[in-house]
């Protein structure tokens, strides 16, 4: 029997980060997975209000709109979502950043790398740590 797909939720307003996170995730873990996608905190917000659960949501930090950090705070306030892990998933390398958003309840902190290869080496690192829950 094929195990359900695990739902992504991958929230940046650069496609082309989008596409290569998404790339990336196929190839770091061997099970079905969907993606869905927003570009920015608000129109996660909403897809999140209307019926979307993924069992994990990627955060960019620098959006228009609403950034990363204020949409954070409001999936963590949210009764229906704040166990959902959200990896923090940008360009920045502050470490004053990183604590600021373990602090508001990120799961992890990944540092957008140059290379995809160095991606799925980091996702397989926080698969392997944080092991998707497959129902057969």
């Amino acid at each position: 029997m094929i195990a359900n797909p695990i739902r992504f939720l991958i929230v940046d307003d650069d496609e082309d980060d989008q596409e290569i996170l998404s790339v990336a995730i196929t190839k770091s873990i061997f099970f079905n997975n969907t993606c869905s996608y927003a570009a920015n905190g608000e129109e996660a917000l909403s897809k999140l209000h209307s019926g979307l659960l993924p069992d994990y949501i990627f955060l960019d930090l620098n959006m228009p709109r609403m950034n990363g950090m204020q949409c954070l705070g409001e999936i963590r306030k949210s009764a229906a979502f704040k166990d959902i892990p959200v990896v923090i998933y940008t360009t920045s390398t502050d470490e004053a950043t990183k604590t600021i958003a373990m602090r508001q309840g990120a799961t992890a902190f990944i540092s957008k790398p140059t290379r995809i290869g160095d991606l799925v080496i980091c996702l397989d690192s926080f698969f392997t740590e944080n092991k998707p829950v497959q129902v057969q």
